[in-house]
């Protein structure tokens, strides 16, 4: 069987190659990037998003996986920052209720009045480290916090406690605490399936606007040549505005896509943020469902919460020079696991327990504070002359990436001439449509209708939401649907499913991007085969290319998530 490329890629680049003129071309294919590129299409726009990798498999893949309305932020005096970020935490529970869900979260405090001058700090522009938060600073600002959101409260307001019921309720947290205080965010369990949804939504409302992954935008005079980077063809594009989404890299690209090299002043100023995903039981019950929102020796803020049946820890905030792929170093690991043990003396946590980790680069905006957590988590556009005008996606986070799409959107409609017609603050995304409150009566529901048992059905709603019934309509009678491995919900027919429909083209994307199975720590070398077999029947690969593929996914496990060749053999054998 010859090697074959999706259908659905090689309908994208038949479209072009019989109209290569749009209306703006997205370059950058992370969340902000997505994000504008749904936001123009759906204003009736000719839209192309082109990414040189796989969609959100950048900066975009190494959140804290938190939607939130930044606490910390007020301190700094982001009134409107906060502002933005609750309304949007809140949009995305009601549009994503599959992926985005609330997060109960406590903080331990060991003072009372500790850090009062914070907020002053950040309010005359001063860059140092922040005092320790106590108590009474804590409380003004989980005030503002239910203040700014009394119109439209959809998660309980915060409640304090003491030592002694706070301790009662986490006996295992340090008992140097003297107070407690418990609010609630939200948490979001699949970032890059909800980038993946937001293209599919596009697709399906407006054809004519078309995303790439695995293919990069080129200068050729006056016009723009699209390269694809899984065949090497070039095709002719243009458009009439450009908006350069590259994120950490967007000094880099601002620069080959005007052709005038890098810009003397960087708009960008990256810091690295590492994130560890452990198996440990017994911290995971002491968390009591709760993130614990805590802070390290030296100031910086630290999370950790219950992630898939794991537990995620983190960060690091280190400044970078230059953006790159990045790994958490042995140092980081360290780093967190002693913040860990600080507020959990009595559990024991060590390296041994890492099934995976994460690191990436916030595309902050330029900044020279000293302290990086004073940097702003703002966004704003920059707009660069030449014949086609370039609008620059500088800053920004996951929580605010509809409204900053909204932001850019609104200005390169004005640069056009183009009115708004539809606003995408209420829009459902993906499986988010029709989903119910209660998502176990649903789960039934899907057991009563295709005759799956209970497990395989929670599987199905966790990931996809209420587009499981296309997975199944997909799957029903596939000899290929079954499991790929004993303790796997996973099937090759699912494998299919995703090859088929949402932009696959390598190991890694299934593995990594598409499904849960890499960050969960459940990748073993025979499900890693499995999977690549389960491709290789999809696209026709050779035994030849699928051994490539999995050299290069097992070396990319290795190299950046701290998972080497020698735990997915073990991982087999402790299954067996």
């Amino acid at each position: 069987m010859p090697e074959q490329r999706p259908e659905q890629r090689q309908d994208s680049l038949e479209q072009i190659r019989r109209d290569g003129a749009f209306d703006v071309i997205v370059v950058g294919g992370g969340i902000n990037g997505i994000g504008v590129y749904r936001e123009l299409a759906l204003q009736g726009l000719r839209v192309l998003l082109v990414e040189r990798n796989d969609f959100c498999s950048g900066c975009s893949a190494a959140p804290s996986r938190m939607i939130h309305g930044g606490l910390r932020y007020l301190e700094n005096g982001e009134f409107n920052l906060v502002w933005e970020s609750l309304r949007e935490r809140d949009a995305l529970l009601a549009n994503a209720p599959h992926m985005v869900r609330p997060l109960p979260t406590t903080i331990p405090i060991n003072s009372l009045f500790s850090g009062m001058m914070n907020g002053a700090v950040g309010f005359f522009g001063l860059s140092g480290r922040p005092a320790s938060r106590g108590a009474v600073p804590i409380k003004i600002g989980l005030m503002l916090y239910d203040w700014i959101t009394r119109h439209r409260r959809l998660l309980p307001k915060h409640k304090f406690r003491g030592a002694r019921e706070t301790l009662a309720i986490w006996p295992a947290l340090s008992a140097k605490l003297r107070f407690s205080a418990t609010y609630h965010d939200a948490w979001i369990s699949h970032p890059e399936r909800l980038g993946v949804e937001l293209l599919l939504d596009t697709r399906r409302l407006t054809p004519g606007s078309l995303a790439l992954n695995y293919a990069e935008l080129r200068p050729d005079g006056s016009r723009f040549v699209l390269c694809d980077g899984t065949t090497g063809e070039k095709l002719p594009v243009e458009a009439r505005a450009i908006v350069n989404a590259t994120g950490a890299w967007l000094d880099e690209s601002l620069g080959l896509l005007s052709g005038a090299g890098p810009q003397r002043e960087p708009f960008v100023s990256g810091t690295k943020g590492s994130h560890l995903i452990l198996d440990h039981p017994t911290l995971h019950n002491a968390l009591g469902g709760h993130m614990i929102f805590f802070e390290h020796a030296d100031g910086r803020v630290c999370i950790v919460y219950p992630y898939l049946g794991k537990v995620l820890v983190g960060s690091t905030d280190i400044r970078v020079e230059r953006a790159s792929r990045l790994r958490c170093e042995p140092e980081e690991r360290d780093y967190i696991l002693d913040a860990l043990r600080r507020v959990f003396p009595g559990i024991a946590v060590g390296p041994e327990h890492v099934v995976f980790s994460y690191s990436g680069i916030r595309p902050l905006p330029r900044s020279d504070h000293e302290f990086t957590g004073r940097i702003s988590r703002g966004h704003f556009v920059h707009r660069i002359e030449g014949a086609v005008p370039q609008f620059c996606m500088v800053g920004g986070k996951w929580t605010t990436f509809r409204a900053f799409a909204e932001q850019a959107a609104d200005e390169v409609m004005t640069e056009l001439g183009h009115e708004r017609v539809a606003s995408t603050l209420s829009l459902p995304i993906g499986g988010g449509a029709g989903f119910p409150q209660a998502a176990d009566t649903f789960e039934v529901a899907l057991v009563e209708r295709h005759g799956i048992d209970r497990r395989r059905a929670a599987h199905l709603v966790d990931i996809y939401g209420t587009r499981a019934e296309e997975v199944l309509a997909f799957c029903r009678g596939r000899e290929d649907d079954r499991p790929l491995a004993p303790s796997c919900q996973v099937t090759g027919a699912e494998i299919a499913f995703l090859a088929r429909t949402e932009y696959v083209h390598c190991l890694g994307d299934i593995l990594l991007r598409r499904t849960p199975l890499s960050i969960r720590g459940d990748v073993s070398s025979g499900l890693v085969q499995g999977v690549a077999e389960a491709l290789a029947a999809e696209f026709g690969w050779d035994d030849d290319r699928t051994r490539r593929e999995i050299e290069t996914f097992t070396g990319d496990l290795a190299d950046y998530h701290g998972v080497s060749r020698e735990m997915l053999g073990r991982r087999d054998r402790e299954r067996a």
